[in-house]
């Protein structure tokens, strides 16, 4: 999945990607996106372990990246995240997200993340449901046509 345009998109202002650390990377699967995040100060908890609301705020961000890749001049957001955080991960390491495309409506997307440390094993596997909308401007002309 190619997400390059889009990393220009976030990285034109400060948003949560950046704040926290957020890389998204493009894949040659195109059900399929990547991020990577270095924990540190900026996504940690006060005891030097990545903070759960992190790693749910990567799988949301990175869920939110592949939808956008899949529907160019849409609106995507989160409209559900649920998680389970299975294993810390300690200051210094960096965690690796990989988005897998269960859905693919119309309106919906469906994704399930997996999170993992840089051995490779499963900190954090989270559900994420966007809601594709079309901006304010489409939908006036969306609401035109089906008055012709």
């Amino acid at each position: 999945m190619d997400v390059e345009w889009i990393k220009e998109i976030i990285n034109r202002q400060p948003n949560l990607s950046t704040a926290l650390g957020m890389e998204f990377i493009s894949t040659p699967d195109e059900d399929m996106c990547m991020a990577t995040m270095k924990v540190d100060d900026r996504n940690r908890q006060p005891f030097g372990f990545l903070s759960g609301g992190a790693s749910l705020a990567l799988a949301e961000n990175l869920a939110g990246v592949g939808s956008s890749a899949l529907c160019p001049g849409k609106i995507c957001v989160g409209i559900s995240v649920s998680g389970q955080h299975v294993k810390a991960v300690v200051e210094g390491d960096t965690v690796t997200a990989m988005a897998h495309l269960v859905q693919k409506g119309r309106k919906l997307h469906v994704w399930n993340v997996d999170i993992t440390d840089s051995s490779g094993d499963i900190i954090s596997t989270v559900h994420v449901t966007n809601y594709i909308v079309s901006p304010k401007k489409d939908k006036e002309k969306d609401k035109e046509k089906e008055e012709k």
